[in-house]
Parts: C-alpha cells; sequence; structure tokens
C-alpha cells in the first residue's frame, strides 16, 4: 500500500492507494497556513490515520508546491511562502521515522495522468497545473524528468511568448519579475485580466464568474476567455518546440474551461515549427485526484511490497486530522 500526501496551500489531502489502483483511504484537512510546524504536524498526522484505518505501514509520497533545491536540500520556489527555505523532506522524514519521497505538485500531476489517466502509455507528457498558479510537469517513459536544478517543466516562469503591445511589459510576478506566462494564465491571473478590460474592480471577481459570464453572453468576458486560450497556445507552443510532447494534461481549475479544448489544439500550429501539430491537448481523467495519486505513485508498487510487506501499523496513539 501506498499514501499519497497533497501538500496544497489550503488543503492537505491523504489517500492511500491499492495495488489495484483503487483508492482505499481518502482525509483531508485544512492547511495551517504560514504554519511550517503545523504543516508538518498535520501530515505526520493524516499518515497515521490512514495506516491506523487499514492496518498496515505503508510508503509515503508527497506532492508540494515548489521543489527541493539539489544545492541546499532546502524547499524553494513554493508560492506556498511558509515552506520556502526550511527543510522539509528532513523533518518530514523525522517525523514519520521512514524515507520519504517528495515531488512538485505538477509532476505527481503528470505522473499520475501518464501512469493510470488520460496520457496512459504515452512516451512523453506535459502536466499542466493552471489554477491559482501554473506549473508543470514533464514524464518520459513513465518516470518525472526533474532535472539538476529541480525545475524541469516550471514554464510559468518565462515570459508570455509573443507578447503584442498590450501585454507588455506584463503584470508582477510574484518571483520578482513581471509578465511570467503564471501572472497572465493562472486563475486569478485570468481573472485581473479580465477586470482590468472590463473597468471593474480587481479582485472583485474570480475566475469561475468570469467563465459563468462569458456563457451568459456577457461580450467582455468572451473576449477575455479568447484572449486566455489564445495565451495559453502561445505558452504551450514553447513547450512542444522544446520537449515535443505527445500529450498535454490540463490540470487545476482552469481546466475545466471545455472552450480550451477547442480553441488551443486550433491555434498551436500558428506557434509551433512544424508543418502539422498532432500533440493531443486532454482533460485529466483523474480530475482533482491527480495530484495526490501522483505522489502516491512516487513509490513503485513493488518497492512498496518490498519495504513494507504486511507489517501492521500501531493502532494505538494514532494521530487525527480532523475532517
Amino acid at each position: 500500500m501506498r499514501i499519497g500526501i497533497d501538500l496544497g496551500g489550503t488543503k492537505i489531502e491523504a489517500v492511500v492507494l491499492a495495488p489495484d489502483g483503487a483508492i482505499a483511504f481518502r482525509q483531508r484537512t485544512a492547511t495551517p497556513r504560514n504554519d511550517y510546524d503545523a504543516t508538518v504536524q498535520v501530515i505526520a498526522a493524516l499518515v497515521a490515520e490512514a495506516e491506523h484505518a487499514i492496518g498496515h505501514a505503508c510508503t509515503v509520497g508527497v506532492g508540494m508546491p515548489g521543489t527541493i533545491s539539489p544545492a541546499t536540500g532546502l524547499v524553494k520556489n513554493a508560492n506556498s511562502t511558509w515552506l520556502n527555505g526550511r527543510r522539509l523532506h528532513q523533518d518530514v522524514e523525522a517525523r514519520l521515522d521512514r524515507p520519504v519521497r517528495l515531488a512538485n505538485d505538477a509532476n505527481c500531476f503528470a505522473l499520475s495522468e501518464a501512469s493510470d489517466g488520460a496520457a496512459a502509455g504515452a512516451s512523453v507528457v506535459f502536466g499542466v497545473i493552471i489554477g491559482t498558479g501554473c506549473g508543470g510537469g514533464v514524464v518520459v517513459n513513465g518516470a518525472v524528468l526533474t532535472g539538476p536544478n529541480a525545475i524541469a517543466g516550471e514554464w510559468g516562469h518565462n515570459p508570455l511568448p509573443w507578447p503584442d503591445d498590450s501585454e507588455r511589459p506584463g503584470p508582477e510576478c510574484y518571483c520578482g519579475k513581471r509578465g511570467c506566462l503564471e501572472s497572465f494564465i493562472s486563475g486569478p491571473g485570468f481573472a485581473r485580466d479580465y477586470a482590468v478590460r472590463a473597468g471593474v474592480a480587481i479582485g472583485s471577481i474570480d475566475a469561475a464568474g468570469v467563465v459563468a459570464r462569458a456563457a451568459a453572453g456577457d461580450a467582455q468576458a468572451t473576449s477575455a476567455l479568447d484572449r486566455y486560450a489564445h495565451r495559453v497556445a502561445r505558452g504551450l507552443a514553447t513547450i512542444v518546440n522544446v520537449v515535443d510532447p505527445d500529450v498535454v494534461v490540463l490540470g487545476g481549475g482552469m481546466s475545466n474551461v471545455p472552450h480550451l479544448y477547442d480553441a488551443v489544439p486550433r491555434q498551436l500550429p500558428q506557434f509551433v515549427f512544424s508543418d502539422a501539430v498532432v500533440t493531443r491537448i486532454v482533460p485529466p481523467r483523474h480530475g482533482d485526484s491527480s495530484g495526490v495519486r501522483g505522489a502516491a505513485w512516487l513509490w513503485s508498487l513493488d518497492e512498496a511490497r518490498a519495504i513494507t510487506g504486511a507489517a501492521r501499523a500501531p493502532r494505538a496513539g494514532a494521530g487525527t486530522a480532523g475532517a
């Protein structure tokens, strides 16, 4: 059995993945924002609760915002900023008293969809998270491509490609630069673009609200959605030009917008350096569960069997993480 933990900015979720891929246990709790020690404690409590429920020790994989720096061993690039500069890997392993594998949440998403999801069987998969932020992960022949700097797939912090004058210099990004792709195609970036063009207060409407207005025929919202799809197509064209994946799987809240699956493939050929573009752009098979499933997939089934065997998990004193 394998436990996957999805360490998100608003929630922390745990699942136990059975050998057949079914979810044998699921629990989630609110993330203790801006409290690093409490975050580690919640992860440990969820693991204890999962093992108590199934009666066996498990391997543990954690999907996280940002990544672990190979240079320092510390968290870097997390938009959950209270994690940055902390020894998350070592602290979680010490708290659980076992080896733990951590990976960027977009890498976990891509691994899940490449393993038994919408891109199963594909050789090269690019998994995209377009929600509160904008991340990406690359899976090649079933293995996550991390890179020596642990930033493979981080397309969101490249500049928006082929910008027009209205897109320069671009919004400020939390990374300290301007015009990052994330500042345009994250959910908040999309909502901000609509608000600026429509003359409404920034923050007065979210991405889902703009999509709903477009569906109701609001011209400004429809234009914002068209601009958004064009920007996603430009961003993905750079990935296709460099990596040339077989499949691109869209995840995160903006992946639920049906318009993208027509508009983005239609516009990709304008920017891809090829006479034809056959890359598939697809929604995730596992939806919001992909990230946490991918965290469990960080350990293979054979590894899980070898490491945990049939060891019983302690039933006394198991922590609780709440509902």
